[in-house]
């Protein structure tokens, strides 16, 4: 849009409340001495919902951005009939993130990470000569990659050589978009430690994860398109999650939605859930403990190669600072539960038969929890639950279609050389 203007914020601090102004790609408060989150403070408290002509922006309101990019497309949410029968549940309302046309979303890397993607490179100042640096187990990188590409920024990926498959395009990228990896067995984490050693050359700005307003603001979208579309706070959330930021950011939407005062005073139990053998979060939640227990580096990576939802394998999450996961759980009264991956491929095949849709092994984890909630008897049926289905609609854009895919341009050991890897990436950008 010609009109569009930067939207108006101040920043605060969790941990201590201290409120200051964005003086550019913050992250942290200088200030603060405790890790802690910090959040956005919007000068709207009443968000105004634009046309669908704004695609993704149309929540710009509650978004820390400066211009609008091309190509967005925003969350869907509609009313279950079939799926909510089967479940007998009478208010279960589904955040579709996708490619499904039919459903009126067309997020063309079939992913909700595109909510990031649009929202945090829409906060780039467009002078920025510097280069982004993200990490990522599969979806966010293709997500950043196709933003990126369409929109001329650049960007640096780090991805273990076990998720390149995730990383596929229906055209070619541009490019300013730039990948390596780090070498077979390596997880997420390690994808972490090949894009801090690469943000040691000046060259090269952080992304920043969960400690990015815009990323999670992002991501609240979700809850923003279920709340506006339903008409009230729901009084459920259910989503799997491998940092938490997507859970982190739900309670932070429901918290502003709360301040508008248009939507009700509830507040949301968020449900979250991990992908059996790997639940570093589940464990650390089980022990009631706000730091995560001890995890063998081997075993993380074994049990992170077992499991079917790969992109929830991060065993160095968000969890325990201010405003974190555990923080999020506590003030919602939420709960972290399992599903084994041949729970969350029924429910998979079972979402697709009765919502006709093709969802990825995310969010069908997701769901396999609250099947199993329905079936204990532990939800009640005429709750308003809201289920974030985080990804979907891949074989509808895949089909018939032939594939591109980004390449490393160099695989390194999961014991890098720092002065290679640096002298690589510069090289890479020359």
């Amino acid at each position: 849009m010609e009109n569009f203007k930067p939207t108006k914020y101040t920043l605060k601090c969790v941990a201590t409340s201290r409120e200051f102004n964005d003086e550019g790609w913050m992250l942290d408060d200088a200030e603060c001495k405790t890790p802690s989150l910090i959040r956005a403070e919007y000068e709207k408290k009443q968000i105004e919902v634009k046309s669908d002509d704004y695609g993704f922006y149309k929540f710009c309101d509650w978004l820390p951005v400066k211009r609008m990019l091309n190509g967005s497309s925003a969350p869907v949410t509609y009313r279950s009939e079939v799926l909510a029968k089967h479940l007998g549940l009478t208010n279960l309302w589904i955040t579709l993130n996708g490619y499904c046309p039919k459903k009126g979303v067309k997020m063309t890397t079939c992913s909700f990470k595109e909510t990031e993607a649009y929202s945090v490179c829409a906060r780039i100042d467009e002078k920025e000569e510097r280069i982004l640096v993200v990490a990522s187990a599969g979806n966010t990188a293709r997500a950043f990659a196709k933003v990126c590409s369409d929109n001329n920024i650049k960007l640096l990926l780090a991805v273990p050589s076990d998720n390149l498959s995730a990383l596929w395009f229906t055209e070619p990228l541009n490019d300013c978009v730039k990948l390596i990896a780090c070498e077979k067995g390596g997880d997420y984490f390690d994808a972490i430690n090949l894009s801090n050693i690469a943000l040691k050359s000046s060259k090269f700005y952080a992304e920043g994860g969960a400690k990015n307003i815009a990323r999670r603001d992002g991501m609240s979208t979700t809850v923003l398109s279920a709340v506006t579309t339903i008409g009230r706070i729901p009084d459920y959330y259910f989503q799997a999650v491998g940092s938490g930021t997507g859970a982190i950011a739900a309670w932070e939407a429901n918290m502003r939605l709360i301040e508008d005062g248009r939507f009700g005073t509830n507040t949301m139990r968020l449900m979250v859930s991990q992908n059996a053998p790997f639940v570093p979060m589940y464990d650390a939640w089980r022990a009631d403990s706000r730091e995560m227990l001890p995890y063998d580096a081997k075993k993380a990576r074994r049990d992170a190669e077992l499991i079917d939802a790969k992109v929830l394998s991060n065993r160095k999450p968000p969890y325990g600072l201010a405003g974190g996961l555990y923080d999020a759980l506590k003030a919602t009264n939420g709960d972290i539960m399992v599903a084994t991956n041949a729970q969350a491929r029924r429910a998979r095949k079972l979402f697709a038969e009765l919502e006709g849709v093709d969802i990825y092994p995310a969010p069908a984890v997701a769901l396999a929890t609250l099947i199993k909630m329905v079936e204990s008897g532990s939800i009640d049926k005429d709750a308003c639950i809201m289920l974030n289905v985080t990804g979907a609609g891949e074989s509808d854009i895949t089909k018939n279609r032939e594939l591109w895919y980004l390449k490393p341009h160099k695989v390194f050991s999961l014991t890098p050389d720092v002065d290679d890897v640096v002298s690589t990436v510069e090289a890479m950008f020359a």
